[in-house]
């Protein structure tokens, strides 16, 4: 997981920290006549003025709401590749059935039990034999989904991104790899659950358990020190503690050893400290300047002398522990509660607004990098969060694996608008999807 579950997403301001998280819900598959079949004829657009989901504002100094609007009100709507989003979404359902039902949040968007029917929906259609096609899935979302605005939001929205990094790395210990990845402690006790991790990330949200009861974990300097020396957690080991920081800042990474074979590992916990961008600290001390500043910038940085980057990092005391991954994990880098990540499809969010598996439309025209058609409108889904991704427009874009996709995301932080595509009640869906496309 980006946490990875984990993701990270580089700016100077928000600089990611790890991205994990878990997912929620489950649901009794339903029938497929119930499904809008995939079929390329076009079906009426669902009107849901009368049958909207609202969710209640947050409860704070600047609550919010979401205000239902169409689906032409969404720029570029019509030009999406919404195929790829819908199997984006089908790639989240299957975690989210199995992790079963969970309780709404106060302030979250949309019914969680809603969002579950719909993706018992989506993977009974995705079993039958029915074609599958761009206006199919389509019709898919506007039969099931109501788009909404985020209203009473004071601050800009704001789009990074985050990636999988490859690097080289050992089993055992030799000349060249000396500095370990350390798997997730016995004693590491979670004080909320990892799909929440990012929105409670203010206090502490993993201790260590102890006789005497629950105590603070060791911070990344006494981890760093040997705190954890001899316990036989050594997973793997890297050439430096710069290396395992950025991995740890994504939250995921494949390994290279040294027979060419790879492997990948993901997000197992933290020591449960609040993230602290470093970057943030290099511009506010004058080593970096806000322009200067990205991804590359700031490894050239704390590569160049590593005796003057170990008190830097350790500023940030979040430290984290990673698991390898085997058979069909394997296969992509995870998001929460295991969903693997679709590079461009995958977005990291605040849970305190958005649950898990939900779609979000993603309005960042100053996004000219990503794509070949240097535009970027597109529908996403919330599958990862991560400590430094805050706000009801705030996102965390997954570019996918290696250095091409380090590079897109290093530069991203750009202005944008998210867009909550919520469930719609039961009853409207079910007719809607009865009409047929």
């Amino acid at each position: 997981m980006r946490s990875s579950g984990t993701s990270w997403a580089f700016s100077p301001q928000f600089f990611n920290p790890v991205h994990l998280v878990a997912l929620l819900f489950s649901f009794a598959a339903m029938q497929i006549a119930h499904v809008p079949a995939f079929a390329k004829s076009s079906s009426e657009k669902s009107s849901a003025d009368k049958h909207q989901n609202k969710a209640q504002p947050r409860m704070d100094s600047n609550p919010i709401s979401f205000e239902p609007i169409s689906f032409n009100d969404l720029p570029a709507w019509e030009e999406d590749d919404h195929l790829a989003a819908w199997k984006a979404f089908l790639a989240s359902c299957g975690p989210l059935l199995k992790a079963g039902p969970r309780e709404p949040t106060p302030g979250s968007a949309g019914s969680p039990q809603e969002l579950l029917d719909v993706c018992s929906r989506a993977v009974a259609l995705s079993k039958s034999k029915t074609p599958q096609t761009r206006q199919g899935a389509r019709q898919f979302f506007e039969a099931y989904f109501q788009p909404n605005r985020v209203v009473g939001n004071d601050r800009d929205g704001l789009l990074t991104g985050y990636f999988e990094p490859d690097i080289k790395g050992s089993r055992t210990p030799d000349k060249t790899f000396k500095v370990p990845v350390y798997r997730r402690p016995h004693d590491l006790v979670n004080m909320v659950p990892e799909s929440e991790r990012g929105s409670k990330s203010a206090a502490l949200t993993h201790q260590r358990k102890t006789d005497r009861g629950l105590e603070p974990y060791l911070t990344r300097t006494e981890i760093e020190e040997g705190g954890l020396e001899g316990l036989g957690l050594e997973l793997f080991y890297l050439k430096d503690a710069v290396d395992v920081f950025f991995m740890q800042v994504q939250g995921s990474g494949r390994i290279e050893l040294p027979n060419g074979d790879k492997v990948r590992i993901t997000y197992d916990g933290k020591n449960g400290y609040p993230y602290n961008s470093i970057g943030r600290l290099l511009i506010d001390e004058g080593h970096l300047t806000a322009d200067e500043m990205s991804l590359k910038s700031l490894k050239k940085w704390l590569k160049a002398d590593k005796d003057r980057a170990k008190p830097v990092m350790r500023k940030n005391h979040s430290y984290v522990f990673f698991k390898e991954l085997s058979g069909e994990q394997a296969k992509a880098p995870m998001g929460v509660h295991c969903i693997p990540l679709q590079p461009l499809r995958s977005l990291a969010v605040d849970t305190t607004y958005y649950p898990i598996g939900i779609p979000i439309y993603v309005d960042a025209p100053q996004i000219t990098h990503a794509t070949a058609s240097r535009e970027f409108h597109r529908l996403m889904i919330a599958h990862d969060v991560g400590s430094a991704i805050k706000g009801s427009e705030r996102g965390d874009i997954f570019f996918g694996s290696g250095d091409a996709a380090g590079r897109l995301a290093g530069v991203t932080k750009h202005p944008g608008h998210l867009y909550a595509l919520l469930p719609l009640h039961g009853s409207h869906a079910h007719k809607t999807a009865s009409d047929g496309p």
